[in-house]
């Protein structure tokens, strides 16, 4: 009986994938992968030219992204039956060799693998940590993200604007995460905040088309794969 193998892929430059989770890739007969309904995917992009040709490839296809929001009635009930029907499926591919899901950074850190894990026989699953997205675009501006006692929040653009000024003003150091349309928000929290002249946004960290500017050099909208950073200035020798 084979085993369901989910491996982080890092930031997204693939030369920062552990020696593992590439073992598992480039060795793998099944590989599984999220995407949106007619698009390629984005773990899927980054493994390009790594697969076995002989690999059967697996594609999971949301059956919502952004088409409706996330506090629509319909949401949750189609996101939890998409997982439901792809950990039955996986389990049934994995019956007699192994299949390997891909996951942008780790796994267990925003990914959407978590969701499959969750409903899952732990002991037919294996986890491969990876880099998360956030230390390739801290890395990505030249500067440590903390120092000292440094307190670091993680939070999400999607937070109602209140809720992200008070978390924003509460920390020493600040990654923001799901940016896209959620920009304009977080702006107005972080000028209540009196931190935006601090804060960093890094575009597709660590890959081809990354771009790391000041976010107040930033006009007109940005990707979801955006991160926004304030770095810390604590403590120091």
């Amino acid at each position: 009986m084979g085993k369901i193998i989910c491996i982080g892929l890092g930031p997204g430059d693939p030369e920062l994938m552990s020696v593992r989770a590439h073992r598992h890739l480039t060795n793998a007969p099944r590989v599984a992968f999220f995407r949106k309904a007619g698009a390629r995917g984005v773990a899927r992009r980054l493994v390009e030219g790594l697969l076995r040709p002989d690999a059967t490839e697996i594609p999971m296809e949301y059956p919502v992204t952004t088409e409706i929001a996330v506090s629509d009635t319909r949401y949750n009930p189609a996101l939890a039956g998409f997982y439901e029907h792809w950990a039955a499926e996986l389990l049934r591919q994995s019956d007699e060799e192994d299949v390997v899901v891909l996951c942008e950074g780790d796994p267990f850190f925003y990914g959407s693998f978590m969701h499959l894990h969750a409903r899952l026989p732990h002991e037919r699953v294996e986890v491969v940590p990876g880099i998360p997205g956030m230390a390739g675009c801290w890395t990505a501006t030249g500067l440590p993200i903390t120092w000292g006692d440094d307190i670091l929040t993680v939070l999400p653009a999607t937070l109602p604007e209140q809720e992200l000024a008070r978390r924003i003003r509460d920390t020493d150091a600040l990654v923001v995460m799901k940016i896209g349309r959620n920009l304009p928000r977080l702006r107005a929290a972080l000028e209540s905040a009196g931190r935006a002249d601090q804060a960093w946004l890094i575009e597709h960290g660590t890959m081809a088309e990354e771009r790391v500017r000041m976010l107040s050099e930033v006009e007109g909208p940005v990707p979801y794969f955006s991160i926004v950073l304030v770095h810390g200035q604590g403590r120091r020798p």
